[in-house]
């Protein structure tokens, strides 16, 4: 039972740091002559169809929740460092970045995201670290 707890709280975690460092990354990117619709345009409404580009609200939340579980995996997964793995996710495509000490870990990482139930798709731009021998 506290196992459960301890996931969970970590899955929480997970995706409230997830979308506060999305704010904070989006404000620190804002120009004094870029809007924030500029930079990321409004879910579409409720209803209508998305754009080319733009996700509804639903995708949104999926995409944070896909994010969680797959940052959960690689935390619970002896082989990968999930503190080095940056994990992003759009439209159901997971995007893994960062630094790992093998490619052993590399391969672990898309291997753990691509059984995650809502991932579409994995784009896997993690770089093995050289070692220093």
């Amino acid at each position: 039972m506290t196992q459960l707890l301890t996931r969970a709280l970590l899955v929480a975690a997970a995706l409230g740091s997830t979308l506060m460092a999305g704010c904070a990354a989006d404000s620190e990117r804002a120009t004094p002559h870029e809007s924030a619709t500029a930079r990321h345009p409004a879910p579409a409404p409720a209803g209508q169809p998305a754009a080319a580009g733009q996700q509804t609200a639903g995708e949104e939340v999926d995409d944070a929740v896909v994010t969680a579980k797959v940052k959960a995996r690689l935390v619970d997964d002896a082989v990968t460092k999930a503190y080095q793995i940056n994990v992003e996710t759009f439209k159901g495509t997971v995007q893994l970045s960062g630094s790992v000490d093998s490619e052993e870990a590399r391969s672990r990482a898309t291997e753990l995201a691509k059984n995650v139930g809502g991932v579409k798709d994995v784009k896997n731009s993690l770089q093995v670290r050289k070692s220093d021998g």
